[in-house]
């Protein structure tokens, strides 16, 4: 049991890393940290089968007191909110790649606030995780209200700009990535609740 723990927690920083990644590849340009997410998807989604099947097989063999079953059930959901952020941080390298081609608009310094206030909430989240903290877990929810206002008010910014000289591929590939770290926020959020239920049982 603490083992398949541990292997959650190591997921979740490999998953950090690669948002980490992500926002080098993004804001400083660096396509070698772009395809660098794209092997660390790979570790990702290896521990993301690996724990699933020793949850299985715990549920399984082991007959688990209520607790721990609801420990394991819980982290089975949890860590498929880690692999759809790994994920979304594999796309928004590949976009990074896509948007080098083009001048670094004007708002990306407000997407980075964005993509910051994501990072800060996946950072929560493993912390609640690793403390078993329901109170800081629940806590997470807060900050994606703050996540959707960026989401919304960038939305806006870029689908009502009329001055578009040139390609509009750059605007489609900017709101593919607000999009995307709106939905990081949304798993991340997620996760706080997880731990909450795992602790208090209460959904």
């Amino acid at each position: 049991m603490r083992r398949v723990q541990r292997d959650v927690l190591r997921m979740g920083a490999l998953v950090e890393n690669s948002c980490w990644l992500a926002r080098k590849a993004l804001f400083e340009q660096d396509l070698e940290a772009a395809y660098q997410i794209v092997l660390q998807d790979k570790q990702i989604d290896q521990l993301y089968r690996q724990i699933e099947l020793d949850c299985v097989s715990l549920i399984a063999l082991q007959t688990p007191v209520s607790q721990d079953l609801r420990l394991l059930s819980a982290l089975m959901q949890l860590i498929r909110d880690l692999e759809r952020i790994g994920d979304y941080a594999e796309d928004l390298g590949e976009i990074a790649v896509k948007l080098f081609a083009y001048p670094v608009h004007p708002c990306m310094g407000r997407v980075q606030i964005m993509f910051d206030r994501c990072r800060a909430m996946l950072a929560m989240g493993l912390a609640a995780l690793s403390d078993m903290d329901a109170e800081s877990g629940l806590d997470i929810k807060m900050k994606d209200d703050a996540v959707d206002s960026d989401y919304e008010s960038l939305y806006n910014l870029l689908a009502r700009q009329t001055d578009i000289q040139g390609s509009i591929e750059p605007f489609v590939l900017l709101v593919l990535v607000i999009r995307h770290l709106e939905r990081m926020a949304d798993h991340a959020t997620n996760i706080g609740k997880r731990v909450a239920y795992i602790v208090t049982g209460q959904r």
